[in-house]
């Protein structure tokens, strides 16, 4: 029993231990890397990851932190990137309103979100395959809408979002940080969310305590859709455009940052803010191996490899 919970704790501190010394080399080997206009480039490019991995985040509360049979959304970075199509191409191809855009991209998420939800719970797919074959579809679409080129957008609140500061701080990092405090609070702070956690939990003790479970899973997958068509605007304002096929690295980071999440909480459940600070940290790994002038295709091999170790070790934790 000694042994077991002894393995259980080495297995639970892996991932953390393997961050720490990853930080550590960066700190030793780029000398910028600790400094405030660092951590600003960091807090900044952190942001569309941050958006979608609320979404998944809320998906795993309401699903299980199971991997293969739990809550898991693998079309959030798809949605972000055909919405931030839809906008782009109504904004600079149409002379659309940025609010038109918008409201179409809000329409087309709402129907992701209800085609994941009725997938998984009404046709019973396993969340993984549902939603990564709504991922595929979504990337075909968004290249039709793009014709598989980038399209510019330089619409002023664009622009503010990039570029822009309320009190002295990036205006893109305060209003994340709004959205995050809302699935915060709504996830962790009401009795909605104490539902939702329920279902997630255990989904037949949820059921016999009277709780409508199927209505819990919809409404989670309707609010990851939901966190995609907001990650859009920011993906435009860091892309200074839509640019198609980015959802993959964005994917690689969206997962990464959600799981890696777990190792901050006490119980090592996926939550809402370790989510938003596992996106943080991903994406200084991302900042710092660009400063040490590590090749682009190796970060992306990297962090595969973390992928691996983070999920790996939470379901050898759970076998112990």
């Amino acid at each position: 029993m000694t042994q077991s919970l002894t393995i259980r704790r080495i297995l639970d501190a892996l991932p953390i231990t393997v961050f720490v010394l990853l930080f550590l080399y960066l700190s030793l080997n780029s000398a910028n890397f600790l400094s405030f206009p660092t951590l600003e480039l960091i807090l900044k490019q952190a942001v569309p990851t941050v958006l979608v991995s609320l979404g998944l985040a809320t998906v795993i509360v309401a699903g299980g932190d199971d991997v293969v049979s739990g809550g898991i959304d693998l079309s959030i970075p798809a949605t972000a990137i055909i919405c931030a199509a839809i906008v782009a191409d109504q904004v600079t191809n149409h002379q659309s309103p940025l609010i038109w855009g918008l409201v179409l991209a809000f329409g087309a998420a709402g129907i992701i979100g209800a085609v994941n939800a009725g997938l998984v719970v009404w046709v019973r797919m396993t969340p993984l395959l549902a939603t990564l074959a709504t991922s595929v579809a979504i990337v075909g679409v968004t290249k039709v809408i793009t014709e598989s080129r980038r399209i510019g957008v330089t619409d002023p609140t664009i622009v503010f979002i990039r570029d822009g500061s309320i009190a002295g701080i990036a205006a893109g990092v305060v209003l994340t940080t709004i959205v995050a405090l809302a699935y915060w609070h709504l996830v962790h702070r009401t009795k909605w969310g104490m539902n939702l956690q329920a279902t997630g939990g255990s989904r037949d003790a949820a059921e016999i305590s009277g709780i409508p479970t199927n209505r819990f899973v919809v409404q989670s997958f309707l609010l990851a859709a939901f966190a995609g068509w907001i990650a859009c605007s920011f993906v435009l304002a860091r892309g200074s455009g839509s640019s198609p096929g980015s959802e993959e690295n964005l994917l690689l980071e969206m997962v990464l940052a959600t799981f890696l999440g777990a190792a901050f909480s006490p119980r090592r459940v996926v939550t809402v803010w370790g989510a938003v600070l596992g996106a943080v940290l991903v994406s200084a790994l991302s900042v710092g191996f660009i400063s040490i002038g590590v090749n682009v295709f190796w970060t992306g091999c990297i962090k595969g490899v973390l992928i691996l170790l983070v999920v790996a070790s939470a379901a050898a934790g759970r076998e112990q």
